[in-house]
């Protein structure tokens, strides 16, 4: 299961009533190599399946990830935070054993 804060929930809905994405987008997340530990985490809005599509629901929002990169994101949360040191959209990942400085890349 990947898990959809509210912080998160209450951003992706504000996005929505600005007109920029329609209802029949989700979320979709994946993990990529690369960053200084190895790993990063990827988030995009997305309105196309494919076939080995991992599909969640989670606070009332559609998360959608490839079979490879759910193996990473297993019990990961996503949060967003705001403000002036606000990160934006960021990933609670239990599975990291180590992240770099900046939040955005990890390794198990």
């Amino acid at each position: 299961m990947i898990f959809v804060a509210d912080s998160a929930k209450e951003k992706i809905t504000e996005i929505r009533s600005q007109g920029k994405l329609g209802s029949e987008y989700f979320v979709r997340v994946s993990v990529t190599s690369g960053g200084c530990s190895g790993l990063t985490y990827k988030m995009d809005f997305d309105n196309e399946s494919k076939p080995n599509d991992q599909v969640f629901e989670d606070n009332g929002v559609k998360v959608v990830t490839d079979l490879k990169s759910f193996l990473y994101l297993f019990n990961t949360t996503l949060e967003f935070s705001g403000g002036l040191s606000g990160k934006g959209f960021f990933f609670n990942n239990p599975n990291a054993a180590r992240t770099c400085g900046c939040g955005e890349s990890f390794a198990v």
